[in-house]
């Protein structure tokens, strides 16, 4: 086929046409047209609607009624079961021919990832010259069942366009096979040997897929069907699919606005001071227009204290200063009207009182007393403007206070700042018992090292957690439990039940209970190598599709501390609109020697500390391995150390990852 078929994706969603960057689905079909369409098609158009039948049916007219039509449309969203799912009986109406093969292709690939694929509805069929497909709005799904036919589809429409039917089977179908690239084992060419000698399992997606729990333990795989990624590799990933930071809040100027990050633009709401203030004790005076020369004995007429409403003439009036008077004023007070400047109390001398109050001062003046206007004055705006810019959209709220008082100060009380995400912390495992739990542990018990401590450290970052307790290794169990935590919080931590195991159900449970996509399965670090980062879609309280995000840690408690600050911290900060997301790294210069991993980047736990040179060494907390939760005691810093032969030396430098506070050399 020289000319590549025209296909138009349509997009029906209703909260994608108010927002298309919400939509991943358009992407996902683009992907399986590029990768998968074997250099058959070019995507001509795409368009979003909401869903209206009658948005539907207009487009989807305009695309196959042209006198150029596409070759085929692919809808996707609407097909399910809720109130607004229209696409099925919208695009019923339309069709010419109906295609309930294709339909039966793309309910097989479905059923094969979750018995809920019978909960979609697909429509097929040809309208006029153009093939028309309706397929679900979940990414995931959409692209599972286009995969699922892609290869059949270049054949159905050059035969809807008019192509020789005599001719395109001439050869048979052994020939069709051949020349789409299927085979009569399913319905795609993405079938692979099981590592155990069984017949292949048919596979109607390129990625990955976990264990499938209903096959036993005979069928489950040998090794990881995920790919070792580098940690580069894996935090690319979770940039790419953590959801942007989370729609903002009003929120109080106050403590409880640490570790905020604002939403807009913070401007001052008033003059700071709001009026002409002394910066010294001492005497308010008036620098006559001839020039400044002051000296002499000035009587004293008012006195001006830093308190409201306090700056008063002697006989209790508001003072009004004049040319040849003072006025007492202190620190922080506003200036009497008519005062231009202010002499420090040190430059005179008390001459007279009476009834304890001042009555005359000399006022010592050097430089042949010359006193300068606005000399020890502070001006209206002087430190900030009313309007000016104090903070910028972006920038964190420390626990030092000095942005809270800059906020304070300039009579701001309400900000806008992003959402923090709610954590929602669980342990898996049949074996996990109560950390706390009394009485000796029995054969095979474990206490719950993991979720207190992870719970900890979140919340020492500044986010709310929500405790999910303890999952047994039950599908049924940890599908409902997960099921529940995503309707609660914006990001799961679990612990346990990544490995290899028949008992390890996390994943298969995202995957194929759940919908989810695993982005990673494994990485090439220690410790941490089951680390596994997943989001699933769910529907907000609004009814709309956001994506929550998983990440299943392993059972070891150091793997799951590390874990934690370098994989979860920056997923949580990209929500929380922390720029840049991370731990800070710092150059650290080694105090002792450090053994290498022979074949992966290891993340050392160590104490980083700061002698009297101003220099910065690192310690090593002891035994390394990742079951050893001691090895995180004390600890403030993860080295990163590339894997080697031979050990690296006392003296030289590495870069550290800072969980905490460096600490001072003693």
């Amino acid at each position: 086929m020289s000319t590549p078929l025209k296909a138009a994706i349509l997009v029906v969603s209703t909260t994608a046409a108010k927002d298309p960057s919400t939509d991943a689905a358009d992407a996902a079909l683009r992907d399986v047209f590029a990768q998968d369409g074997g250099a058959h098609w070019a995507v001509a158009e795409s368009r979003i609607v909401s869903d209206v039948t009658v948005d539907i049916q207009r487009q989807i007219t305009l695309w196959a009624d042209a006198a150029d039509p596409v070759n085929l449309v692919v809808t996707t969203g609407g097909t399910g079961f809720a109130v607004v799912d229209n696409t099925p009986e919208a695009v019923s109406v339309l069709l010419h021919k109906h295609a309930p093969g294709l339909v039966h292709g793309m309910l097989t690939a479905s059923l094969a990832v979750t018995p809920f694929g019978a909960m979609s509805r697909p429509v097929a069929g040809v309208r006029n010259q153009t093939v028309i497909i309706t397929v679900p709005g979940s990414p995931k799904a959409a692209r599972e069942n286009l995969q699922a036919v892609i290869k059949t589809l270049p054949h159905a429409c050059l035969q809807a366009a008019g192509a020789n039917s005599r001719a395109l089977h001439a050869g048979g179908v052994k020939k069709l096979e051949q020349e789409a690239g299927v085979s009569p084992t399913g319905p795609q060419s993405h079938t692979h040997a099981h590592s155990c000698g069984h017949s292949p399992l048919v596979r109607h997606t390129t990625a990955p897929k976990s264990n499938d729990p209903s096959l036993g333990p005979s069928r489950r795989h040998r090794a990881s069907p995920y790919p070792l990624l580098p940690v580069p590799a894996a935090l690319a990933l979770i940039t790419q699919h953590t959801p942007p930071a989370l729609a903002p809040i009003l929120a109080r100027v106050g403590p409880s606005l640490v570790n905020a990050v604002l939403a807009q633009d913070i401007r001052a709401a008033e003059n700071v001071p709001a009026f002409r203030a002394s910066i010294v004790d001492g005497y308010a005076v008036v620098v006559p227009p001839s020039g400044g020369k002051i000296s002499g004995v000035f009587p004293v007429v008012g006195v001006a204290h830093a308190a409201a409403a306090a700056t008063a003439t002697a006989g209790g009036g508001e003072a009004v200063l004049r040319e040849g008077e003072v006025a007492r004023s202190t620190t922080g007070a506003p200036l009497p009207r008519g005062a231009t400047s202010v002499v420090m109390v040190e430059d005179t001398v008390l001459v007279a009182e009476e009834g304890g109050e001042e009555t005359e001062v000399e006022i010592l003046a050097e430089e042949g007393g010359v006193v300068r206007a606005g000399e020890n004055v502070r001006e209206v705006g002087s430190d900030v403007r009313e309007g000016e810019v104090v903070l910028r959209k972006g920038e964190r709220v420390s626990a030092v206070g000095g942005e809270i008082g800059l906020l304070a100060s300039v009579g701001v009380a309400e900000v806008s700042v992003y959402r923090r995400p709610v954590v929602g912390v669980l342990s898996t495992g049949d074996e996990i018992v109560e950390h706390d739990r009394e009485g000796e542990l029995r054969l095979g018990e474990v206490r719950d090292t993991n979720r207190p401590t992870l719970i900890a450290a979140a919340r020492d970052w500044g986010y709310e957690v929500v405790d999910l307790g303890i999952a047994g290794d039950k599908p049924g169990s940890l599908e409902e439990t997960l099921r529940d935590a995503l309707r609660k919080v914006d990001l799961v931590i679990t612990t346990g039940g990544v490995s290899m195991g028949e008992l390890d159900l996390l994943k298969p449970t995202i995957e194929r209970s759940l919908g989810g996509t695993i982005h990673f399965g494994r990485v090439a670090m220690k410790p941490g190598k089951p680390t596994t980062f997943a989001t699933v879609p769910v529907k907000n309280n609004a009814g709309e599709k956001v994506s929550k995000v998983i990440f299943s840690l392993p059972g070891n408690p150091a793997s799951a501390l590390v874990t934690f600050h370098l994989f979860v911290l920056p997923s949580l900060h990209q929500m929380s609109g922390v720029s840049p997301p991370g731990l800070t790294q710092v150059p650290v210069t080694l105090a002792h020697d450090f053994p290498l991993d022979k074949s992966r980047t290891e993340y050392h736990r160590a104490i980083v500390s700061v002698g009297a040179d101003g220099v910065l060494t690192a310690t090593s907390t002891g035994g390394q391995r990742s079951s050893r939760v001691g090895s995180m005691k004390a600890a403030n810093a993860l080295l990163c150390m590339a894997p080697g032969l031979e050990p690296l030396r006392k003296g030289a430098k590495a870069e550290a990852l800072l969980m905490g506070n460096i600490r001072r050399d003693v």
